[in-house]
């Protein structure tokens, strides 16, 4: 037999090696180790009872940083683990007639199996499942300690609702505008949540950010895109009082990151659920109408970048804060109540949202930052420039306009 006559049996010998390492436990991390140690973790699967292809990708990448790290004398560390808690385990309970429990670990059973078909080399004695007693006596723990330190609070906050499931759902979980497992249209509900309270630590991530030298530029901008800081000022406006619409209030305030076009704000917009347009909705049928629309509809904010711009005139104005001009109020469905107060002022000229939003409900567009180009009829200018039709900012750059109407 000559070298070309070989066959390779994979199921007999990688069976044979995987039993191997399995005896000598060559993937077990060291705690005591004084080797350079070094973490390698994957996000945990939900056992669903199979892997596919997308668990394969990820999980061999992981797997080949891992044997590059010990061939390098590193002391690896890399477990596996199980995102165990779900709906799937509980609607499998009632068409099946079996215990969530039971038909969960009957899962992480055959998963396991097939991961180790694979040879990725885990330390399978730091196994963990979310569903495990031991793990959620750590878990509560750990929420206890959050909570002593004020980083976690509770409030009320619009979640994608299930009506069929009875139940929140991530976006992920939402297709097409319908529940992933039920079919049905998924709706928003106002719950009482609980949130961490990262943004104490915005500041210090966004710091940090630098230490990373060897991240490329794109992911660096994506970490800063999702801590979302924001630095801008909040402007107060007056509420032109209409006695048809009693209630209303004094003023409404608005957050901006671009304070210096504030002279080429043409309507302010706010969110289907800020309480002004609560106030409105009741003597309002069409916006009313147009906030349960809202309610009965799934978007999240990627969603509606990409959707139509709609909204709803309530019949109120506010007193622009430094020219005569009474400035429309809209609900509108492209303004979220989570950031800043719920309330923007629309200026079309220099953003897109508001332009294509103004061209729809046939607004004014007023130009206050020159471009070296003329300003195409679709596009709004978001670049730098000289501001002009803005009285005391004339002349003054972006930058410039900016800090000086903060002061102001």
């Amino acid at each position: 037999m000559n070298s070309t006559d070989i066959i390779y049996n994979a199921k007999v010998l990688e069976e044979k090696w995987q039993d191997e390492w399995e005896k000598k436990k060559i993937f077990l991390s060291n705690n005591s180790s004084e080797e350079k140690n070094y973490y390698v973790l994957e996000m945990f699967p939900y056992p669903s009872g199979r892997i596919h292809m997308g668990h394969v990708r990820v999980y061999t990448l992981g797997d080949v940083l891992a044997r590059y790290k010990r061939s390098q004398g590193y002391n690896v560390l890399h477990p596996m683990g199980w995102d165990s808690f779900g709906m799937p385990a509980e609607n499998a309970a009632f068409e099946n007639s079996i215990h969530p429990k039971e038909w969960t670990e009957e899962n992480i059973l055959n998963m396991k199996k097939q991961l180790k078909s694979m040879g990725i080399s885990y330390d399978w004695s730091r196994e963990i499942s979310t569903c495990n007693d031991e793990y959620i006596k750590h878990q509560q723990e750990l929420f206890i300690k959050l909570y002593k330190s004020e980083l976690v609070y509770k409030k009320e906050a619009w979640a994608n609702w299930d009506p069929k499931e009875k139940t929140v759902l991530a976006n992920e979980q939402v297709i097409d505008g319908k529940g992933w497992r039920s079919g049905v249209n998924v709706e928003k509900k106002l719950l009482s949540q609980w949130f961490l309270s990262i943004t104490k630590f915005a500041e210090e991530l966004l710091n940090d950010l630098d230490k990373l030298k060897n991240w490329p530029d794109n992911v660096i901008t994506m970490q800063k895109n999702w801590i979302g800081k924001s630095e801008g000022v909040q402007i107060e406006f007056n509420i032109i009082v209409d006695n048809s619409v009693p209630n209303l209030g004094k003023s409404i305030e608005v957050f901006s990151t671009r304070p210096d076009t504030i002279f080429g704000a043409t309507f302010l917009a706010i969110a289907p659920d800020h309480p002004l347009a609560k106030i409105i909705s009741n003597s309002s049928e069409i916006v009313n109408s147009f906030i349960k629309e809202w309610q009965e509809s799934f978007s999240n904010e990627e969603m509606l970048e990409k959707e139509p711009k709609k909204g709803v005139f309530t019949n109120v104005f506010v007193q622009h804060p430094f020219k005569k001009d009474k400035l429309p109020i809209y609900v509108a469905n492209f303004v979220l109540s989570t950031y800043g107060t719920g309330a923007i002022f629309g200026v079309p000229a220099h953003d897109q949202r508001d332009l294509d939003f103004a061209i729809k409900y046939d607004l004014k567009v007023l130009e206050v930052v020159k471009s070296n180009n003329k300003r195409k009829p679709n596009e709004a200018y978001t670049g730098d420039g000289e501001i002009f039709n803005s009285g005391f900012l004339n002349g003054k750059t972006v930058e410039e306009a900016k800090e000086y109407i903060i002061n102001h």
